[in-house]
């Protein structure tokens, strides 16, 4: 039998994932003066980057949904 692949950023449980766009990620980078080593790293295996065609030193942009908080943004640094 031919095992089936679950695409898993279609699952209701892994928040959207976004890259940012060179000139999007200078300016959150700069919004928040850092670089993009300091930001919180994400694996380039990570299953949710799964089809964004990222490489390390792209910027990833995470929105949570919460009951309590509404939309929540995160970014994250990608590496191997």
């Amino acid at each position: 039998m031919a095992e089936k692949k679950i695409k898993i950023s279609n699952h209701e449980l892994i928040p959207k994932h976004t890259k940012l766009s060179d000139s999007e990620k200078q300016k959150i980078l700069g919004f928040y003066n850092i670089t993009i080593n300091e930001l919180p790293s994400i694996f380039i295996t990570d299953p949710a980057l799964e089809g964004l065609d990222v490489k390390p030193g792209d910027a990833i942009k995470i929105e949570r949904t919460s009951p309590t908080a509404g939309k929540i943004v995160f970014y994250r640094g990608v590496v191997e």
